[in-house]
């Protein structure tokens, strides 16, 4: 009912498994664990899931397909940006004509991980993590976003994140998750 009365920054949410066993420990192992090999896999099963291939054919070639960024001290202790490695074999998969951009949306902000937080902690730590880089802002201008993300609990980094492409003008905004887990 809260989702009637504020309505998320995204017009719709596609994920393809929930975040449990044994898929909770693959995709840890891959985020966790240098595997950005696997990213294939999961873009495979991302586009089996109902609605997700149809999201991306119907993107133009203006619009846009974009990862969640990492800060840059999460990269570097991780050595990848699991959401754009995922981002990337999606796109080739779909042979969307869509553009990929891993630098048009920013972390601006470090933040803790999201895990150990309850939902109002998880919020409040993403608040202003996100911003659209002012620069090049205008080509979201009535534009069509996908946004890719590994896994959303609470969507509270996704939601920010749209939030900022919003701003920025993106038209609608569509996210896409491997996997969804119980908010807390």
């Amino acid at each position: 009912m809260d989702c009637i009365r504020h309505p998320p920054p995204v017009d719709t949410t596609l994920v393809a498994v929930t975040y449990a066993y044994p898929w909770s420990d693959l995709i840890t192992r891959y985020k966790f664990g240098n595997r950005p090999g696997w990213a294939p896999f999961f873009a495979h099963l991302l586009l089996g899931t109902v609605a997700v291939r149809p999201a991306l054919e119907a993107l133009q070639a203006d619009d846009l397909i974009l990862p969640m960024p990492l800060s840059a001290e999460r990269l570097q202790s991780r050595g990848f940006n699991q959401a754009w490695t995922l981002t990337r074999a999606l796109a080739r998969q779909a042979a969307t004509p869509a553009r990929l951009d891993a630098k048009l949306l920013l972390r601006v902000k470090h933040t803790q991980p999201q895990t150990s937080l309850h939902r109002e902690a998880r919020l409040a730590n993403v608040r202003d993590a996100f911003q659209v880089d002012p620069l090049r802002a205008h080509v979201l201008a009535g534009q069509r976003v996908v946004l890719v993300d590994d896994v959303m609990t609470s969507g509270a980094s996704l939601f920010t994140a749209a939030e900022a492409l919003r701003a920025a003008g993106a038209a609608h905004i569509t996210a896409i998750a491997l996997a969804r887990t119980s908010a807390t």
